[in-house]
């Protein structure tokens, strides 16, 4: 064999298509970025750290991940792009190198009472073509199995042209589903309780309507009453079962009341549509009391909740049907399709076991295919977006990942951390947003952005290895290496809140006190069932205030402001002063500009082309009218105390012309949580996770309530900023409140006056009360995984 001989004795000069290996970014601008210019090394894990609120996810995910999405979206046709949601351009002068992105984020999956983890995941579609397929009896396709589908079936004659005549032929049709018609596939009935509706000893005339609005002699209730259908001074008990029909029931009809022609309906569906149709958190908090009261959610009896009809669950595998798979724990289920030896559908069998085994590896292995999406925490519903891409071929994409560790105990993060390493060892350029130390310390490469937040922040400090951040002068490098010691002495508690033989979802019959007047944290790894025991045990009556991590609902017309409910105080300020009504001062009431409606930009729709929000010329921005803007308090107009930031609008209303105590109280709270830099009008939807939370927890503050109950309020806190929140859960507790907090951040741990683990494992592995005492005994014991890497935290 001969070979050519070699002439060069030097390297061969690089391909120029090598030469590509960066993300350049140049003059970022977007939201509170000033003019941010980097270059990002392709194919390895970049960290990007920071205070809440320094504009990381500016840079991340509104400009890098938003234009290479906008530049994708470009090279469909004008036709498809009328279908996909349009994307303005970032501000930013030049984006180079850019690749495919793929975003992780934090949204939470559906809320839709059919969506599941199986469905969100496909795994569901898969069983229901194995079930289809190996299923003994044989049902139908894989739609029986399906509980988003229902059993129709019909018949009809058809007119269609045939050789030149018209010919009518009889035609029938049949679809098999797997919905429980009962249900309707949602695993719940809601019945609405007649006796918070009415009070049947009474007459209508006597106001037998107990209803908010249905009261005093309003059009509501005269509707009913001079409806002639039945005697308004007969009691309700009385009347015969065709008038309470009439009265609950009867369908909407058109007729004649008082002279006037009104739509007359029964009082349930009536009810059914004008306040449970709405979404729980828009309703006024009279209404929302109401329905809590009036509305009982039971398993439906008919299909036992598993959401399907009996023919779907009496086909079987090896006696396991449809709905037992999917209430199994998915590292179950995954040992029982690993049996199953089936030839014939063999690459299903692969694909389906690769996605179990998937959930497994991310440690989601103690959730059930059947569990509500909507029920997933934040973190949860990132790891299970993270499972289509475990297995991918993909390489040289870019992975976008939000705080990937939030909702994750210290013996999990490693974890997570070996997939990140994965997925960039492939090929693939990892960004992530991330607090933990843990996480920051395997990058490659490190962004700091700040020095603050807001419009503070906005910057690059830091650009380097990790060793570098650390001695980098920082505040991340500065509090990179902070730990928090474990307190010599504790409070003693004032009381104790007893629970016995709380069994709710994986709980197995946990008998714990926990101490009131205290600061008391419960832990555990992700899903052993800590939340189950706080919210499932602790009752949310009276006295008990908590602030969970359910997303805040707002439009861009939402801010701060007006979600604390702090314009209130400030409208009837400006209206003593002037003399005039309040509703002026509000932007989305008589005050508001009537060019731009009080939105303070002009939406052009440009159907496929990204829409175009010009800065409205009548008000420039400011939203209200010119005449409002003439009205002052303390020598400031009210679009100028909305551009304030809370520090500065605290100073404002707490003395002089403009003092107003109750503005000042809500103020103060904002500030006590670390929100001082926020400005009072910034939209909501600008706001980042972490942001949102506090506000939430601000909110809350001012309720009267003697135990607060917090589920991991150091989600998308930074390291300086926790020092923050325990000072404020410490003036919490020294202020006489109970404080019970879930949470895995060791700092929180370590401040902690109690401990409750729950453990050993996660789903039917946990469950189980492992440890209950100070922080102390829980690092001399060693005894559980918390008490390891508590101890390796605080450096015993």
């Amino acid at each position: 064999m001969s070979m050519a001989p070699r002439t060069d004795t030097q390297s061969p000069a690089p391909h120029v298509a090598d030469s590509h290996d960066l993300i350049r970014v140049h003059g970022a601008r977007e939201n509170n970025l000033k003019d941010v210019s980097i270059e990002i090394p392709k194919r390895r894990l970049t960290v990007f750290t920071g205070v809440s609120g320094s504009g990381k996810s500016s840079l991340v995910f509104d400009t890098i991940a938003a234009e290479s999405q906008r530049l994708i979206n470009e090279t469909y046709s004008a036709f498809v792009q009328g279908f996909m949601p349009t994307l303005a351009r970032p501000e930013v002068d030049v984006l180079d190198g850019l690749t495919t992105v793929i975003t992780v984020d934090q949204q939470r999956l559906g809320a839709d009472p059919r969506s599941t983890v199986g469905t969100a995941t496909d795994a569901n579609a898969m069983l229901r073509i194995l079930f289809s397929r190996l299923g003994k009896p044989h049902i139908g396709s894989p739609k029986a199995f399906s509980f988003n589908v229902a059993s129709i079936s019909g018949a009809g004659a058809v007119t269609m042209e045939r050789g030149g005549q018209t010919v009518k032929e009889r035609r029938s049709f049949s679809i098999t589903g797997g919905m429980c018609p009962r249900c309707e596939g949602r695993g719940s009935v809601s019945d609405l309780d007649l006796t918070q509706l009415y009070d049947d000893s009474k007459s209508l005339s006597e106001g037998a309507i107990t209803v908010p609005g249905y009261t005093g002699g309003g059009w509501n209730s005269r509707l009913y009453s001079e409806s002639g259908f039945f005697d308004p001074d007969k009691p309700i008990r009385k009347f015969t079962k065709k008038e309470l029909h009439d009265f609950l029931r009867r369908e909407p009809t058109r007729m004649k009341i008082a002279g006037i022609n009104m739509t007359y309906e029964g009082l349930i569906p009536r009810i059914q549509r004008s306040m449970l149709a709405k979404d729980r958190e828009g309703m006024q908090p009279h209404i929302r009391e109401f329905v809590d009261r009036a509305v009982t959610f039971t398993t439906c009896p008919e299909c036992d909740g598993t959401r399907l009809n009996e023919g779907a669950r009496s086909s079987k595998i090896k006696r396991i049907s449809i709905a037992d798979a999917c209430a199994m724990q998915i590292s179950d289920l995954a040992e029982w399709v690993r049996g199953l030896d089936e030839p014939s559908v063999a690459p299903l069998l692969t694909a389906l076991q690769q996605t179990l085994d998937s959930f497994v590896e991310i440690g989601l292995g103690y959730l059930s295919l059947d569990r509500p999406a909507g029920t997933l925490s934040g973190g949860e519903a990132q790891r299970v977006k993270m499972i289509r891409h475990l297995g991918s071929s993909l390489t040289d994409v870019t992975y976008v990942f939000d705080e990937p560790t939030i909702g994750l105990h210290p013996h999990d993060i490693q974890r997570m951390n070996d997939l990140l390493l994965r997925l960039r060892d492939k090929g693939n350029t990892v960004l992530v947003v991330e607090h933990k130390p843990e996480t920051i310390a395997i990058a490659d490469h490190v962004v700091d952005l700040g020095p603050g937040a807001g419009t503070a922040g906005g910057t690059v400090c830091f650009e380097g290895t990790v060793e570098g951040l650390r001695t980098g002068g920082t505040i991340t490098g500065r509090h990179f290496d902070d730990r928090a010691a474990v307190k010599e002495t504790v409070r003693k508690p004032t009381g104790t809140l007893e629970i016995r033989g709380a069994r709710t979802h994986n709980l197995q019959g946990v008998d714990v006190d926990i101490p009131l007047g205290v600061l008391a944290v419960v832990t555990g790894v992700a899903g052993s069932g800590k939340s189950s025991l706080v919210h499932g045990s602790i009752p949310a009556g009276e006295g008990v205030v908590s602030v969970d991590q359910a997303a805040i609902r707002g439009s861009r017309r939402s801010n701060p402001a007006t979600y604390t409910g702090l314009l209130d105080p400030i409208r009837k300020a400006f209206a003593k002063v002037n003399g005039v009504k309040p509703a002026l001062f509000s932007a989305n009431s008589e005050g508001a500009c009537p060019t731009c409606n009080g939105a303070g930009v002009i939406y052009t729709d440009l159907a496929m082309m990204a829409g175009v929000a010009t800065t409205c010329e009548e008000c420039e921005g400011k939203r209200f009218q010119a005449s409002v803007l003439e009205y002052h308090l303390g020598g400031r107009d009210i679009s100028e105390v909305l551009a304030m930031s809370v520090t500065e609008a605290e100073e404002f209303f707490g003395a002089g012309e403009a003092h107003t105590p109750a503005a000042h109280r809500v103020l103060t709270r904002l500030s006590d949580v670390g929100l001082g830099y926020l400005t009072l009008g910034q939209p909501l939807t600008t706001l980042s996770g972490g942001e949102r939370q506090r506000l939430k927890l601000a909110t809350h503050m001012a309720e009267k309530g003697g135990v607060y109950v917090l589920d991991e309020p150091t989600a998308g806190l930074h390291l300086a900023d926790v020092e923050q929140l325990l000072a404020l859960l410490d003036r919490l507790v020294d202020a006489g409140k109970s404080v019970i907090v879930v949470e895995h951040h060791q700092a929180v741990m370590a401040h902690a006056d109690w401990i409750i683990d729950l453990g050993p494992g996660a789903g039917h592995d946990g469950g189980r009360l492992v440890f209950e005492g100070t922080p102390a005994d829980l690092v001399a014991a060693r005894s559980t995984l918390t008490g390891e890497h508590l101890a390796t935290y605080v450096g015993t």
